[in-house]
C-alpha cells in the first residue's frame, strides 16, 4: 500500500484526527474540519480511499477500503477522534475492530452510508455515475448549494474528477446488498460513537434511524433539522460539539 493522504497541524500536537471521506470526495474534502480540529490542538490525517483520487483496486468492498486504512495505525499509532462521512462512516466502523483496544476514541458517523434498499441502491448508483460523467463546475455547485463555500465547492468538483466510472460502479456491485447495520455488533468497549445525521425532510435518508441499535452509554444520534448529506460542509460545528475532549481555546 502507498499512503495517499493529506495532513494538517504538527505531528507532535497533543492529540490525533483520522477523517475519512465519502464516495467520489477526496482528503481535500476536509479542509474547513481539519482546520478547526489543527485550532483545537490536533494533528489531521485524511487519507484517500481505494477509487478515489486516483487509486486503483480489484476489490472494493468496504471491508477491503478499511483493511486498506489499517497501515495508518501500524506500530500502534492511534487516534484520539475518527470521522467519516458518508461511505467512509461505514468504513469507519468496519475499521474499529482494528484498532487499538486501550485507546478511548471517539467515533462521529456524518450521515454514514449504512444501508439501503437494492432499488435506492440502484438509484444512487446511477446518480454517482451521472456526476462522474458530467462534471459541474464549483460555480454551478454553489449555485445548487448556497450554504457551502467556494473552497467546498471546489472540493466536490475535483472528488469527483479524480473518480473514474469504474470505481464507482465497482464500489456499488461488491457490495450488494447495501446493508452493513450489522457492523454495530463489532464495537470494542473502549468506542464511543456519535451520530450526526441529515434531515430527511432535505436529503433523501442514507441510513433508517429506526434500525439504528440503541446504545445511550456508547451510542449518540442526532437529527440535524435543516442540514442536508453535505454536514461537514453546511453545519461544521455540529462535528466539533461531538467530540467530548478538552479543548485547546478557552
Amino acid at each position: 500500500m502507498s499512503f495517499s493522504s493529506s495532513q494538517w497541524g504538527s505531528p507532535n500536537a497533543p492529540r490525533r484526527a483520522f477523517l475519512i471521506h465519502g464516495l467520489t470526495m477526496s482528503s481535500n474534502s476536509w479542509e474547513s474540519i481539519a482546520q478547526l480540529l489543527v485550532a483545537e490542538g490536533f494533528f489531521v490525517v485524511a487519507p484517500n480511499l481505494l477509487g478515489h483520487a486516483w487509486r486503483r483496486g480489484n476489490d472494493y468492498r468496504v471491508s477491503t477500503l478499511a483493511e486498506d486504512l489499517r497501515p495508518y495505525f501500524a506500530s500502534n499509532t492511534s487516534y484520539d477522534v475518527i470521522i467519516g462521512h458518508s461511505l467512509g462512516g461505514t468504513v469507519a466502523l468496519a475499521l474499529l475492530p482494528f484498532l487499538p483496544k486501550g485507546k478511548e476514541t471517539t467515533i462521529v458517523l456524518v450521515d454514514p452510508a449504512l444501508e439501503f434498499p437494492d432499488e435506492q441502491l440502484a438509484m444512487n448508483k446511477i446518480m454517482f455515475l451521472k456526476e462522474v460523467a458530467s462534471l459541474r463546475s464549483p460555480d454551478e455547485h454553489m449555485a445548487e448549494n448556497p450554504a457551502w463555500s467556494r473552497s467546498d465547492c471546489m472540493s466536490r468538483t475535483l472528488g469527483l474528477s479524480m473518480c473514474s466510472r469504474t470505481a464507482v460502479d465497482n464500489i456499488f456491485e461488491h457490495n450488494k446488498p447495501w446493508s452493513f447495520i450489522d457492523l454495530f455488533n463489532n464495537v470494542p468497549s473502549n468506542m464511543t460513537i456519535s451520530m450526526l445525521l441529515s434531515d430527511p425532510a432535505v436529503s433523501p435518508p442514507v441510513c433508517c434511524l429506526e434500525r439504528i441499535p440503541r446504545d445511550g452509554k456508547k451510542l449518540n444520534v442526532r437529527v440535524l433539522s435543516g442540514i442536508s448529506h453535505w454536514i461537514q460542509f453546511e453545519c461544521p460545528d455540529a462535528i466539533m460539539d461531538a467530540i467530548p475532549l478538552p479543548r485547546a481555546k478557552l
